[in-house]
Order: C-alpha cells, then structure tokens, then sequence
C-alpha cells in the first residue's frame, strides 16, 4: 500500500530554514500519531537538491521551506523548481501547500515568487505562510550559524501540523 505523502522540501545555509523545516515536520507527524494515521499517511524531509520528480509526482502535499537572499528565494531552492517545474507542469493540479520563508527583516519578495510559481503549477495554498524575521542586518548577523527560539518554531510546528490533518482527513 502507498502511503499518502505531505513532503516537506527545503534549504538552508545558516541553520534557520532547516529548524524551521524540522519544527513543520514535527507538527505533521503529531498530528498524524494524534489522528492515528501513520498506517496510511507520512511525512518526509528532504533537502531541495535531494528531490526527484517521483518524490515530487508521490506527494499529496507540500510544504516549501527556504531562505529570503537577496529579495528573492535562495539559489537552491529556485534550481530545485527550475529542475521540475516543466516535467511536473500540469500533474499537481490542486494539490495543497503552504510555506515557510526566513528573513532577515522581510521575506516577502521570496514568498511571492515562490506563490507565482505554485501557481503555475496550479497548487492550492491550503495554509497561511509563516515568514519568520530572524532580525539580522548584517553580514556577520545574516551569515552566522542560527539557533531559533521556540516562538519563532512554533507557526512552523501548527503549519505543520494542520496541512498534514488537512490530508488525513
């Protein structure tokens, strides 16, 4: 039996984007425990250069998870939709998804452009997006390693948690 599949996908480069794709993933697979779910329903993690196309077609749902550089979504996780996107036009019709982006102090040229394309591929933005401002401003701030605190984890773990309840029920 396949298993239903909420995929997170997601990159990092200082630590924020990964615990925020953590923290997602721990609200998803409480809340699939809580639904006595696990039989039939999953969550997987993988890291944007990871994702194959089967990985991407398998899954019900989607949560995207990444960085704001430069007023727009890190390299990686553009290439990973550059890889995809025309080989999976047209096959994730309606599929639900929601994101997380991490900023220094906006993260919202990042989030559009990440819509805009979830758009093309016609997915349904089935949760709010949590835009976490981590405050940092300069280089040493934006670069350093982050260590997030559990209220900046926590819209992270409840966007987790009710995308994957959405698939379960």
């Amino acid at each position: 039996m396949t298993k239903q599949t909420l995929q997170i996908i997601w990159h990092s480069r200082t630590g924020a984007s990964q615990q925020l794709a953590s923290a997602a993933q721990r609200g998803a697979q409480d809340a699939l425990t809580a639904l006595e779910v696990t039989e039939t329903h999953q969550v997987r993690s993988t890291v944007a250069t990871a994702v194959s196309l089967k990985q991407l077609l398998h899954a019900q749902a989607f949560i995207f998870c990444a960085p704001e550089n430069l007023a727009s979504l890190s390299g990686e996780m553009k290439a990973f939709f550059d890889r995809h996107y025309y080989a999976a036009i047209e096959q994730l019709n309606g599929r639900p998804y929601s994101t997380i982006i991490s900023a220094g102090s906006d993260g919202h040229n990042a989030l559009k452009q990440l819509q805009k394309i979830c758009t093309g591929w016609r997915l349904d933005e089935a949760y709010p997006p949590y835009v976490c401002m981590l405050g940092a401003q300069t280089a040493e701030q934006i670069w350093a390693p982050k260590q997030l605190n559990q209220e900046q984890l926590a819209p992270a773990y409840e966007l987790g948690a009710n995308l994957a309840a959405l698939i379960a029920l």
